[in-house]
């Protein structure tokens, strides 16, 4: 199976009037893992989104393979997006559908399958995630990092040349997190020319499974190389970034509450 890359021409992002990432020049490498990183509202996702597919660009092109996405007709947009499994931020699983059918989905939409054969197709990627015994649980009986790992298997169902992952260790503890981080590795080795794009902000997820780093930062790119690079650069907001410093002189707490506020509030808590 040949390996996709992906690359930004002149990219400019964003909706409606608001431009939020403005010429956007880069390449994600075919079959390695990349982690994009930034701060919060950086554009992150919205770069992740133009990947996909579901926004257009302002400006510039996104190229998968060699192939202007933007440029394909709706026949090939689909085949396109057939080859694309997508992990997002809080597993997306259908509340009414137990763990089996929610992972089937992707088989289930677009062949005709027996239901015994579809179980089947779920419960192997079930299985290389570790929740083959929570096959006929409900997302709502499932932790934030089950259901994580339970929208990783249906994003890998089809086999997809590429892997786009949304932030995969938010709002999970450091262990849960590791977890998920060695969950890729393996996934990542499992399928060795699979092209893994992973949106985060987890400085420690990024150092364990990285092999080409972007960062976003002022609707840019101030940085794209490997993760050695980018620890051995002397960039002032990379350190800051990399150094978790906040880089200003922090917030003022010394403004009083206005008195009448206060009072009223005072009266209403005693009450």
């Amino acid at each position: 199976m040949k390996t996709w890359d992906i690359e930004f021409a002149h990219l400019d992002a964003g909706y409606g009037a608001h431009c939020v990432l403005r010429d956007i020049s880069a390449a994600l490498p075919a079959g390695k893992i990349s982690v994009i990183l930034g701060e919060s509202g950086s554009g992150k996702s919205t770069l992740l989104r133009h990947i996909i597919g579901l926004s257009r660009p302002l400006k510039g092109a996104v190229s998968i393979s060699g192939q202007d996405i933007f440029a394909l007709n709706p026949d090939g947009f689909r085949r396109l997006r057939r080859q694309m499994g997508v992990l997002f931020q809080d597993g997306a699983l259908l509340g009414a559908l137990n763990l089996t059918e929610n992972v089937a989905l992707p088989l289930g939409e677009h062949l005709s399958l027996p239901l015994p054969l579809l179980r089947e197709a779920a419960l192997r990627v079930l299985a290389m995630v570790g929740l083959e015994e929570f096959a006929d649980y409900y997302p709502n009986q499932l932790s934030g990092g089950m259901r994580k790992r339970a929208g990783l298997a249906r994003a890998i169902i089809a086999e997809p040349r590429i892997l786009l992952c949304d932030e995969p260790t938010s709002g999970l503890d450091p262990v849960t997190a590791a977890r998920m981080d060695e969950l890729l590795l393996s996934m990542h080795e499992r399928y060795p020319k699979m092209t893994l794009v992973v949106v985060s902000h987890d400085l420690a997820g990024f150092k364990a499974i990285a092999e080409h780093v972007l960062v976003i930062r002022d609707s840019g790119i101030i940085f794209a190389g490997t993760p050695a690079e980018l620890l051995r650069s002397q960039h002032p907001y990379l350190r800051q970034f990399l150094e978790r410093r906040s880089g200003d002189a922090g917030l003022s707490l010394q403004r009083p509450m206005n008195p009448r506020v206060h009072s009223s509030l005072t009266k209403w808590l005693e009450s």
